[in-house]
């Protein structure tokens, strides 16, 4: 069965699986203690934390392990921004971080700070441009944070977990270099796949994105970078992770990260030339399509596509049936009912997404099977939401009653209606699903036709206006 959701845990390399076994033999006992068994431990500890700092490119003094990623960026968010208290408490980040990110963000709002979010475009990068901007003072200089207003920390992540578009971390880094404001890059997501680039401050990764155990995260603070850790600490790994060290599983993640870099530039171009068949035909196989991300700067293993008039968990589901296990950022596969962030800062359509993350390993013929599924499923799940089916000519502007509706049939019930009005009329639909708000819009680009705006209805959600062109 393809297992195509690398990008939420990348199956267990077979390194990590041998450096785990030999580990539960050889590091069981407490690094921190100076018997026999204890030095042993210890020996394999500082030599894994040589082998990931190798990998990320720091000094191992500089590196610590986390029980997981998320847990790396909290405590490196809480500690950089404790640490440059006196600086102020403005926090900078992308629109499209993960959450993990934006949940210590809250935490930091909470507390009485400030969180800005800088816009990215439709390819979900942000300009750097504009990411220097806001780490600028009230001035327009850099900011001196005389007043305590300044920014404590930017963060931005290396590369979009949900469709694959490499931020400019060099150019952004060297924007924060010139204002004195440190980088948090989240490199969960591009780690395996070669170092970031120069210039960050601190930086958060997780095993189980390139194929080490889960529980496992990296968290690297240059030296020089000030850094107050937050919460009880004890004398492990530099007090920023109590605790006593899952040391198997930190042997096993270190042992994968080097191994899965020996192997990512080979791998790395097999499998960007089969996302590129992948990005090709899907527009050519299945109608109403939007393939989304950079089409270069990316990921080599990662493409997210949205399908109009598709229930994206209905979609989900039947490609499981199929044999493809696949991933999605639309609303109707989350408990929320909303878009995932990152589609909705980029602006992009979110109904029927399909997030397909390729793991090392995948054949041709995993893919060409894909490609041969996925055009009969799309259709069996629009042909059972009713899309495409006739409408009766109506000729004037319309109002189309979508209230209590969710994703996708406001925009079915839009779709449907559109060609009955006359080139010039217009089409109002209500609709209170919060993904309606990303939708309309998406579809009119996509359709060609003119998104006119959305007022709050007096019934509850908005009405949105299209006017029909062609």
């Amino acid at each position: 069965m393809p297992y195509f959701d690398a990008a939420s845990a990348a199956p267990l390399h077979p390194v990590a699986r041998q450096a785990l076994l030999a580990a539960l033999d050889e590091g069981w006992a407490d690094p921190a203690r100076l018997h026999r068994e204890g030095r042993r431990a210890r020996l394999l500890l500082d030599a894994a934390r040589e082998a990931a700092a190798e990998a990320v490119g720091c000094r191992p003094d500089e590196l610590v392990f986390t029980p997981s990623g998320t847990h790396a960026v909290h405590s490196g968010v809480s500690g950089a921004l404790a640490g440059r208290r006196r600086v102020g408490g403005r926090l900078v980040v992308s629109a499209v971080e993960h959450s993990s990110v934006l949940h210590a963000g809250q935490a930091h709002a909470a507390a009485g700070g400030t969180v800005t979010e800088v816009p990215v475009g439709r390819t979900g990068a942000v300009d750097p441009a504009a990411f220097a901007a806001e780490l600028r003072g009230p001035d327009g200089g850099a900011d001196s944070g005389a007043a305590g207003s300044g920014v404590a920390l930017a963060c931005l992540q290396s590369a979009n977990h949900e469709v694959g578009t490499e931020q400019p971390v060099a150019e952004v880094a060297e924007a924060c270099r010139a204002a004195g404001v440190p980088l948090l890059v989240d490199a969960a997501q591009s780690l395996g796949w070669g170092p970031v680039p120069e210039g960050w401050s601190l930086l958060a990764a997780s095993a189980h994105k390139w194929g080490g155990p889960a529980g496992v995260g990296l968290l690297a603070v240059r030296k020089g970078v000030r850094f107050a850790p937050q919460g009880p600490s004890d004398e492990r790994e530099s007090g920023r992770a109590p605790g006593f060290e899952n040391l198997p599983a930190i042997v096993a993640a270190a042992a994968s990260l080097r191994a899965v870099r020996a192997e990512a530039a080979a791998e790395g171009a097999r499998l960007r030339a089969l996302v590129d068949r992948i990005r090709a035909r899907v527009p050519e196989l299945v109608p109403d399509v939007e393939v989304v991300g950079d089409p270069v700067r990316r990921l080599p293993h990662l493409v997210t596509f949205s399908c109009l008039y598709v229930d994206g968990e209905t979609l989900l589901s039947e490609l499981d049936r199929e044999g493809f296990s696949v991933s999605s950022g639309s609303s109707c596969t989350s408990s929320t009912l909303t878009p995932s962030h990152v589609l909705r800062a980029m602006g992009v359509l979110s109904e029927g997404n399909v997030r397909v993350s390729l793991p090392a390993g995948t054949t041709e013929a995993d893919v060409d099977r894909f490609l041969a599924v996925l055009p009969a499923v799309v259709s069996g799940v629009r042909d059972r939401l009713g899309a495409g089916a006739p409408v009766p000519d109506g000729g004037e502007d319309l109002v189309v009653d979508a209230l209590g509706k969710r994703c996708p049939l406001p925009v079915i019930e839009l779709a449907k209606v559109i060609g009955t009005v006359r080139v010039g009329g217009t089409v109002t639909v209500l609709a209170d699903d919060e993904a309606a708000r990303l939708d309309i819009p998406a579809w009119c680009e996509m359709r060609a036709q003119e998104y006119v705006g959305a007022t709050p209805s007096p019934r509850g959600g908005h009405a949105y206006v299209v006017r029909r062109l062609s």
